[in-house]
């Protein structure tokens, strides 16, 4: 492990010590190296050196629009090689939540992911990535 020392403004290191607190970190260093992975991370799929991501997409929709729950089912059968699982959780009357992990190219889970949440009665959706590997 290596030892480096870094200066920062003093608005920074009040809002980094806020994270310390917030998240419960035992000290600077595991919150400044945590920070440091997750930026790489965004950096790598940003820079596209992520080959492959795996994927989290979530979203809530309502279960009694006509046909939507057969075509949100469909374009996870189209596109097979990308679905790796799915769950779907009823929420209420109307509302079903659906969470399904990806895997594949960035740009392949980022469009599957976009044609998902654009469907119409989709109420809300939203994609994590992270690289895989």
């Amino acid at each position: 492990m290596q030892r480096i020392t870094i200066t920062l403004d003093d608005e920074l290191m009040e809002e980094l010590d806020r994270v310390i607190a917030a998240k419960g970190y035992q000290n600077r260093s595991e919150a400044i190296r945590d920070l440091a992975r997750a930026g790489m991370k965004l950096t790598s799929i940003e820079t596209g050196a992520a080959t492959q991501v795996i994927g989290v997409l979530s979203y809530v929709f309502d279960h009694g629009a006509r046909d939507l729950a057969r075509r949100l089912t469909n374009t996870f059968h189209d596109h097979h090689s990308l679905a790796v699982s799915s769950m779907h959780v009823h929420l209420d009357h109307d509302n079903c939540l659906e969470i399904g992990v990806l895997k594949g190219p960035p740009d392949e889970v980022q469009h599957f992911a976009e044609h998902v949440i654009s469907e119409r009665a989709v109420r809300y959706g939203h994609l994590h990535v992270v690289p895989a590997g």
